[in-house]
């Protein structure tokens, strides 16, 4: 496991007995961001870097008791708050890095990634391995419940030119690891990107 493995699980372990405590308004949020993937009854969606599984139950609501969610994470604490908080029941818990999915090439719909760009340690490498577990045409989600300046002033810092998630940053970067952009909106309240798997 990389350095940077290492300090995600860290960071990540710290925080996840209290994660859903500290953060406890966002599941409207969540919904909200769900639903504008555009699942259908019986999609199969991942939810890269689930942590304690806070999309998993409107993402199964989107696809139905016939659909597929899986939710990977590569800390262990986090799947265990998750089970702690009944949301194994809506997906699959899967303890895996998202930079070597042991999911099908194609196999899914839709990928839905909350606050994960951040924390990819090489992410035009990263973003491809989302781009081959899904099927050409589907969609992928990088979401935030709060925007890029709201989360740089709660964190203390400044947003730098270099931010992934800065549009002018993030299009091309996508464009590069197998996704087109097609929507993008960065506010206090919300941060989402949306994409469509090329090819």
């Amino acid at each position: 496991m990389s350095d940077g493995h290492t300090r995600v699980q860290e960071f990540f372990a710290a925080r996840a007995a209290d994660w859903d405590i500290r953060f406890p308004d966002d599941g409207p949020a969540y919904a909200a961001a769900v639903s504008e993937l555009g699942l259908r009854e019986g999609d199969r969606v991942l939810d890269a870097g689930c942590g304690t599984g806070r999309a998993l139950p409107p993402l199964r609501a989107a696809v139905g008791a016939s659909g597929v969610v899986v939710g990977a994470d590569l800390t262990p604490a986090m799947l265990e708050a998750a089970v702690r908080a009944g949301r194994h029941r809506d997906g699959h818990l899967l303890l895996a890095d998202v930079a070597a999915l042991p999911v099908r090439s194609g196999a899914l719909d839709a990928v839905f990634a909350a606050g994960l760009i951040a924390h990819l340690p090489r992410p035009a490498e990263n973003l491809r391995e989302l781009a081959r577990v899904v099927r050409p045409g589907g969609v992928l989600a990088l979401f935030h419940p709060i925007g890029r300046a709201a989360l740089a002033a709660r964190q203390g810092r400044q947003i730098t030119p270099d931010d992934l998630r800065a549009e002018p940053n993030l299009r091309p970067l996508l464009a590069g690891s197998g996704w087109r952009m097609t929507s993008y909106v960065d506010r206090d309240d919300r941060f989402l990107a949306l994409a469509v798997r090329s090819g």
